[in-house]
């Protein structure tokens, strides 16, 4: 299972110069809009920024629109073949809900905003506490119970008869386990994106112990962790420098998207994935979960991704080939093919 990828013959001269210029066209326009929907972003980031630096509390955002517009060129044909009403008609849950990972926030789905629009769904993303422009102090978020809140609020908040799909993303993919514990009811699907999807028992930093050592070593020697509370009392978050943050996330993201998020990312809480998850088999076990594999990560390798899934099976398993740990920045397109044929399984 997985998205397919086509390879395109070329034209014999004659029809390749015409060709050319009407691709040279399409290409100029899908540039000039994808700049566009870069400096839009750019432009709210910085803002949030500055916001998280002068303020302090406690405020919720969410994402749920990055333009009025809607880019025709950022559709991408499907490779089943179906029409978008027909691949509608399948979809009993439109409502997509997209939880970010460590130290990003609502701001890193604009394109996966942008794309499952484009294809009727209604997609949502939520910063987590501490996260995006929620402004929670980092070193008050202590749980993952802490870290989730904006997610439990929001699915709370729902109509008894509505449910939703859940996308998590690296360690957001613990935020989507505790989700499926407490508000199994509410959730249809959960797609863990390159993400902790942890057992029972485990706690979310086991499964980068592989690239970060081990969480008592970390907590001991780690010049990333930051004490928010005082040096005489344990670290509270931590923030990687940005050659390690390029290195690990962005080895295949375009520049424009590293530069975005170099000025948006954000101290992570450092309880919530140190906390031991508790699972159970009656909620999260009887779940239907489904896991995107990322081939080219740098941060969860494509050998521990397949470790989890042989720990814990999920319903499905997809593979985007040459996508680093951000595929909603490296291979938006991809990742929109996958979402879709996800939401449309039985």
């Amino acid at each position: 299972m997985g998205n397919r990828f086509i390879c395109m013959t070329k034209k014999d001269a004659k029809d390749h110069g015409s060709k050319s210029k009407r691709m040279g066209r399409s290409q100029r326009k899908l540039l000039a809009e994808e700049e566009l929907l870069h400096r839009q972003a750019l432009s709210m980031a910085i803002h949030q920024h500055q916001l998280s630096q002068r303020f302090d509390g406690s405020m919720s955002r969410r994402i749920g629109s990055t333009s009025s517009r809607r880019r025709n060129d950022f559709s991408d044909p499907f490779s089943n073949g179906k029409s978008l009403p027909e691949l509608l008609e399948n979809i009993q849950t439109k409502n997509v809900v997209l939880i970010h990972g460590e130290g990003f926030g609502a701001w890193c789905w604009y394109k996966t905003i942008a794309l499952l629009e484009e294809s009727k769904l209604n997609p949502i993303a939520l910063d987590l506490a501490g996260s995006g422009i929620d402004l929670t102090i980092t070193s008050s978020v202590t749980t993952m119970a802490d870290y989730s809140k904006p997610l439990s609020n929001y699915l709370q908040t729902l109509p008894e008869d509505e449910k939703v799909i859940l996308v998590g993303h690296s360690t957001g993919g613990a935020c989507i386990s505790y989700a499926l514990e407490h508000f199994s009811q509410k959730v249809s699907k959960a797609i863990f994106l390159c993400a902790t999807m942890v057992s029972d028992g485990q706690r979310p930093f086991d499964v980068f112990a592989e690239e970060l050592g081990s969480a008592e070593l970390f907590m001991q020697e780690s010049k990333f962790l930051v004490y928010g509370n005082g040096r005489d009392q344990p670290p509270t978050g931590f923030m990687f420098e940005k050659q390690q943050m390029h290195g690990l996330y962005f080895n295949q993201s375009p520049a424009k998207d590293v530069a975005l998020a170099m000025v948006s990312m954000r101290l992570i809480p450092l309880g919530p994935i140190m906390e031991k998850i508790s699972l159970s088999a009656e909620k999260y076990g009887a779940s239907r979960r489904f896991f995107v594999q990322t081939l080219d990560d740098h941060a969860l390798s494509p050998d521990i991704q397949e470790k989890l899934v042989r720990e814990n099976p999920p319903e499905g398993v997809f593979k985007i080939k040459g996508s680093d740990h951000c595929p909603f920045f490296s291979k938006p397109q991809s990742l929109h093919k996958i979402l879709l044929e996800i939401a449309q399984i039985p």
